[in-house]
């Protein structure tokens, strides 16, 4: 009986991880050249526009943004995610930034997502420019606008430095997150 559990588990481990693999084949390459990620930057803010109207919204009002259009997340237990993505400062690239997270504990799955940083003050537009990598939690204060956060939201209501937005969410892994998430730039060929 023990050797029949035994082999009912290394199955089930094996097909899990196969399908980790495959999930993770199946995603998108990374942008490893300026105008690919700038190409993918224009996409991402069209799809993110066209899911939430608060974000076009705030972005009209905002001192820049800091785009990640497509950010890879997987994990069984032990999990990573990455993504490379531009800040724009009134609609033009003014530099180019990865997204790297570790994470440990009840996990599995893969998924990959996209997300904006909409920068409302100065300070918060000059902390990303001026830093040389910087973790998601210190520095400027940053609110997560999810669907509960976006109802009765208005611009004259948006008084902290950062603003994110996810949108373009697909795959196996429940649950997204940027806390621990380090930022930082980067110089594509």
């Amino acid at each position: 009986m023990k050797q029949i559990i035994f082999y009912t588990s290394r199955v089930m481990q094996i097909t899990f991880l196969l399908t980790i693999v495959c999930a993770l084949m199946s995603l998108p390459a990374f942008a490893d050249t300026a105008a690919e990620i700038d190409a993918e930057v224009v996409s991402a803010k069209k799809k993110l526009y066209a899911g939430s109207p608060e974000a076009l919204e705030l972005s009209k009002s905002s001192k820049g943004m800091l785009v990640f259009p497509d950010v890879v997340k997987a994990g069984l237990i032990i999990g990573g995610q990455f993504g490379e993505g531009a800040l724009l400062v009134n609609g033009k690239t003014t530099g180019y930034y990865n997204t790297v997270a570790a994470s440990y504990g009840l996990q599995a799955g893969a998924q990959s997502f996209g997300y904006a940083m909409l920068l409302m003050t100065d300070e918060a537009l000059n902390y990303v420019k001026e830093s040389d990598g910087w973790e998601v939690g210190t520095g400027p204060t940053i609110v997560v606008m999810d669907k509960g956060a976006s109802a009765g939201f208005t611009t004259s209501s948006a008084k902290e430095d950062i603003y994110v937005f996810f949108f373009d969410q697909s795959g196996l892994m429940a649950g997204l997150g940027i806390q621990g998430t380090k930022i930082s730039k980067i110089t594509p060929d």
